[in-house]
């Protein structure tokens, strides 16, 4: 019979889980830091979050960009940009392969982490081929971040309970509804009074948030002690 509970040792990450954990905590931080550096490197016009697309940020060409929405762009430090673009898809990549035995379990989770690496390779694309250099493979990039990788967050939640996506599946489902939608209004163009550029964030965003979740979440979780019945 149980008498009473005790806190257990916290379980211990694997080493290459950790450093995935690691990898997949920094990508979002990354990502939204080179944002927010490069676009304080604009000038005539400052770059507007509401208007001007991720991509424009990249963009190596200053001029009027984009047919059917004119704008401006000229991006002086698109190479931090970019680089971060590349150096996002290696964080994911790695990050995911490191942590693949502790996020895989379930056919829709095996699934949904292939999606995920897609995207990776998408941001790789992006950053590789800015969409003013070659434009048919930055949109392919484009179509495996927004859909892909968006698509991936609701088969994560079909994790099994118990397991570490099972136990975050409220977070994936929340990420997941503001992703896809956010993908259907940025790609069909309707920005519902925020603008196309912010709409596209409202897009891309929340899988990379959510993967630098994961990797919180991956690290605290093996540093929680539990709570094990003791006879």
């Amino acid at each position: 019979m149980t008498l009473s509970t005790t806190l257990s040792r916290p379980t211990t990450l694997p080493r290459p889980a950790r450093i995935g954990a690691l990898c997949l905590t920094a990508a979002a931080p990354l990502f939204l830091l080179a944002n927010v550096v490069t676009a304080l490197g604009w000038r005539n016009p400052p770059f507007s979050w509401a208007t001007h697309n991720i991509s424009d940020l990249g963009n190596v060409h200053c001029g009027v960009w984009d047919t059917p929405r004119p704008r401006y762009v000229c991006s002086p430090w698109h190479p931090l940009m970019n680089a971060s673009f590349v150096l996002t898809a290696l964080l994911l990549i790695v990050g995911f392969v490191l942590a693949w035995r502790l996020l895989c379990h379930g056919v829709a989770p095996r699934v949904a982490a292939w999606l995920f690496l897609l995207a990776a390779v998408g941001y790789a694309l992006a950053g590789a081929y800015p969409a003013d250099v070659n434009e048919n493979l930055h949109f392919l990039a484009a179509l495996l971040i927004l859909v892909l990788g968006n698509i991936g967050l609701p088969l994560a939640a079909f994790a099994p309970a118990g397991t570490v996506l099972g136990e975050i599946r409220p977070l994936t489902l929340v990420a997941a509804v503001v992703a896809l939608a956010g993908s259907v209004l940025f790609l069909t163009q309707q920005p519902l009074g925020i603008g196309v550029g912010a709409m596209e964030r409202v897009a891309a965003f929340p899988f990379l948030i959510w993967a630098s979740c994961v990797g919180v979440f991956l690290l605290v979780r093996s540093r929680t002690p539990r709570r094990v019945p003791v006879s």
